[in-house]
């Protein structure tokens, strides 16, 4: 038990080779070292657990091996090996800029780059997380780190690159280390279960690779975890359990039941899901990468870039071919839309169940504004006695409410219809239906023409230009049509006025669009569209250029003419 080593250090790669996820970066570092083309700044950064500080202790030892092998890896068996691989070495200096990060540190360490190496060619300093120097300190290494002795190699590593001076950045030589691929980890851990005898599926390594988010450390730290929980029979349950990670299955069985539609069943499986102690804005990122995973199968190419395992595979690519792409785009933008509003909603079930609630209805065909008015609504039928006195309903009535079909009767059958308001409404709709059916196919243009155009007024213009803005994507322009309303002018002429060039610019791109809306909502085929900018002299008007914003402020305060003057400034 005392000599128990956490894999994280056990299994820290020795040598270039061992390196895992890194390759471009260490064949660059071992072809300078064996091309003798040595820089005297290099900067290792990237995000946490990749390689940085390791890469680095590998290049300070190959650099001062004293029989270098012809691939650029270090001997180990000279003496400036052993002394590094025993921690004695006094050619390579690690500091801490975390807790070393003031003038005083940086001094100390200038002093000790004048000295010489007693073994070997180069000293190295590696100074880890020098992002946290100060900037005193930073200035204070500015001249050593731009000529350094020529013994001197310093290694800079740090998570934060921009958090460093760009003076700083320009002395050294940027390694970028990227994040370790998923399927590199598995691999890694894979080879470190077999080294210590422990079962491991490899779909319980690919959930641990995942939970890393591409830090090798993590993972390794991760790993020991699990092992510790299973003792030494990592399942992918026994994962799952030990990391609070939501069961893919629940993922399927969500699509599944929003494929369906079935909105009942898909709100309480949500609801299992929340009672057994998941955050809200996990399952919603855990979705949204589920149908990332989705989407990347629908496709041959894309598949490259799928890394889960290969026991799911077969189940994603099958619900793939179930899943149009189109829902995925949407399905894939609203969960991120949920996930961005969720730290700042009230009420964060709510917001879920609206989420899921929405999904449901992607698969269904959308409606057009053809499709809407061809809605058949459920019949109100009509009612009229018989002989015996008992209400009976006609069977050939029209499946429509009456509101309905007299709402979009010509204004001159709806007063007939007004004038025999006691006859019985379901024979009279049925009537006035069939006579219109019967002339449809003599009326005259001119007559159809007069069904496009009848009257509206103000309030119905207002009416049909919000329901327009409330749609428009575009957030300026629906603001600019909020904020100008338009004016019925006569023989159907709509007028809008607008304070500034801009606005009225975008009024008369959406033009075709507005003139399509208004014609629909008001029935009128003959108006006529006209977007003009505000007068300058008038008294609502808002200035817009800078000439017009100074004649403005110098309305209001003379002063600033005098200013100007003596000054002898000018406005260009």
């Amino acid at each position: 038990m005392d000599n128990y080593i956490v894999s994280a250090r056990k299994y820290r790669p020795a040598n270039f080779h061992s390196v895992i996820g890194q390759k471009s970066l260490t064949v660059t570092l071992k072809n300078a070292i064996l091309n003798g083309k040595l820089a005297h700044a290099y900067l290792f950064c990237g995000p946490r657990g990749v390689g940085k500080t390791t890469c680095a202790r590998i290049f300070a030892k190959s650099i001062n091996c004293m029989k270098l092998h012809p691939d650029g890896e270090a001997c180990n068996e000279c003496e400036s090996c052993k002394s590094f691989n025993e921690n004695r070495s006094y050619n390579i200096h690690e500091l801490d800029a975390a807790s070393n990060n003031g003038v005083d540190d940086i001094r100390s360490l200038i002093e000790q780059v004048r000295i010489p190496p007693q073994i070997g060619k180069y000293k190295v300093y590696i100074i880890d997380e020098v992002h946290m120097l100060s900037s005193g300190a930073f200035n204070a290494f500015l001249k050593t780190l731009e000529e350094p002795p020529h013994h001197a190699i310093f290694i800079l590593a740090t998570t934060e690159k921009h958090k460093l001076l760009p003076t700083i950045l320009s002395r050294c030589q940027i390694y970028d280390f990227n994040r370790i691929r998923i399927n590199d980890i598995v691999e890694y851990l894979e080879y470190v279960a077999q080294q210590e005898g422990i079962n491991a599926e490899r779909e319980a390594l690919n959930v641990v690779a995942q939970k890393a988010d591409g830090g090798m450390r993590d993972a390794l730290s991760i790993f020991d975890q699990v092992v510790s929980f299973s003792q030494g029979n990592v399942t992918y349950k026994s994962v799952i359990e030990n990391l609070n990670v939501l069961d893919s299955d629940y993922y399927f069985s969500l699509t599944d039941l929003i494929l369906q539609g079935n909105v009942g069943k898909c709100l309480l499986l949500l609801d299992e899901i929340l009672s057994k102690g998941f955050d809200g804005q996990h399952i919603i990122t855990g979705l949204a990468a589920f149908l990332r995973d989705v989407m990347v199968c629908k496709d041959a190419e894309t598949i490259v870039l799928f890394e889960v395992g290969d026991a799911l595979k077969g189940k994603y690519l099958q619900l793939a071919q179930s899943c149009p792409v189109n829902f995925l785009y949407r399905a894939l933008k609203m969960a991120n839309e949920c996930d961005l509003n969720y730290r700042i909603s009230r009420n964060k079930r709510l917001l879920m169940e609206i989420l899921f609630i929405s999904l449901c209805q992607l698969n269904q065909p959308l409606q057009t504004e053809d499709d809407k008015k061809k809605t058949v609504i459920e019949p109100i039928a009509a009612q009229s006695s018989n002989e015996t006195g008992q209400p009976t309903v006609q069977k050939d009535t029209v499946p429509v409410s009456p509101q309905t079909v007299l709402s979009n009767l010509p204004k001159e059958d709806l007063r007939k219809e007004s004038a025999n308001i006691t006859r019985p409404i379901s024979i009279t709709i049925k009537k006035t239906i069939k006579e219109n059916q019967e002339t449809k196919g003599t009326n005259s243009s001119e007559d159809r023409q007069s069904e496009l155009n009848e009257h509206f007024t103000q309030e119905d213009l207002i009416s049909a230009w919000q329901i327009y803005a409330q749609k428009e994507e575009d957030i300026h322009l629906k603001n600019t049509m909020l904020n100008f309303s338009p004016l019925l002018k006569d023989n159907c002429n709509i007028e809008i006025v607008v304070s500034n060039p801009a606005q009225e610019a975008k009024l008369n791109e959406k033009i075709p669009d507005l003139y399509s809306h208004l014609s629909a909502k008001l029935r009128n085929t003959t108006i006529r569209i006209a977007v003009r900018k505000e007068e300058p002299n008038s008294p609502t008007a808002q200035p817009f250029t800078d000439k017009e914003k100074y004649q403005f402020m110098a309305t209001k305060n003379p002063n600033l003419n005098t200013l100007i003057k003596e000054f002898g400034l000018r406005l260009d």
